[in-house]
């Protein structure tokens, strides 16, 4: 009696086939989103619910440490320029660095370690037989809420402390006087040229995709596949990887394209 052959599994294959499911289930939260009936009734409580959940007790605690480290970052950056006679570029290396590049960034990371992951967590075990497909609907009765509202939640802290820490740098390097403001407009709008507002904005909107849809719909993928435990990791891990991605093609678009 011969043994049972099994099929050839390319490696990496499984981790493929996970990809690929993660972004068809993407692809159907995100079109349930379009849909208006996705907001009627006791759905649109729920997704109030989860966007009060995501957004009000974060936008504080996170629009305060970033003026915190907008205040020691542009007090430092401000000396440093002026020891080496640079100060005139050291609010543009400010908000380059910190507006541009930083505050997306963490706040992405934190609504994701805040409210995306415990939430994706919570509803996968709360309710195991959603999880496994017994309902005919589970996107938009589970996902699309917590989607939104992470999405939400990112954009909302990065705009908070985006305008905050703009502020904050004229504050530290002019003082509370009005006549150097007119520069300082136009310093900002030289840095935010149109191209690289463009990709800045959609950079942050990505970021606020990959943390609604990644880890929520991660979590419910790995249910399905019957994974014990730890889909919150996985879900951090594939979001990170989605944002570096990211990342790395914001920055080659703005950097590459100045030098060119």
């Amino acid at each position: 009696m011969q043994p049972p052959r099994h099929p050839l599994r390319l490696p990496g294959a499984d981790g493929f086939t996970r990809w690929w499911g993660l972004a068809q289930l993407a692809t159907r939260v995100l079109a349930q989103a379009l849909r208006p009936g996705s907001y009627q009734g006791t759905r649109w409580h729920e997704l109030a619910t989860e966007l009060v959940r995501a957004t009000y007790g974060n936008l504080a605690w996170f629009t305060l440490m970033a003026a915190l480290a907008a205040l020691v970052i542009t007090r430092i950056v401000v000396v440093t320029a002026l020891s080496y006679g640079l100060s005139r570029y050291a609010l543009e290396m400010v908000i380059r660095v910190l507006v541009l590049e930083l505050i997306p960034l963490a706040a992405a990371v934190f609504v994701a370690v805040r409210y995306s992951l415990p939430a994706s967590a919570e509803m996968a075990r709360a309710t195991p037989a959603v999880a496994n497909g017994a309902q005919p609907d589970p996107e938009a009765r589970l996902l699309l809420p917590r989607v939104l509202a992470g999405a939400f939640a990112v954009l909302a802290l990065a705009a908070s402390a985006g305008v905050v820490t703009v502020l904050l740098a004229y504050a530290v390097a002019h003082g509370f006087s009005p006549w150097a403001w007119g520069q300082y407009t136009r310093t900002v709008g030289q840095v935010l040229s149109p191209t690289v507002a463009v990709v800045f904005v959609l950079k942050t909107l990505l970021f606020a995709a990959a943390v609604g849809v990644v880890a929520p719909a991660s979590a419910l993928l790995e249910r399905r596949h019957g994974m014990a435990g730890g889909p919150e990791l996985l879900g951090l891990l594939r979001m990170l990887a989605v944002m570096l991605l990211v990342e790395l093609g914001s920055l080659l678009v703005n950097y590459h394209g100045s030098t060119s």
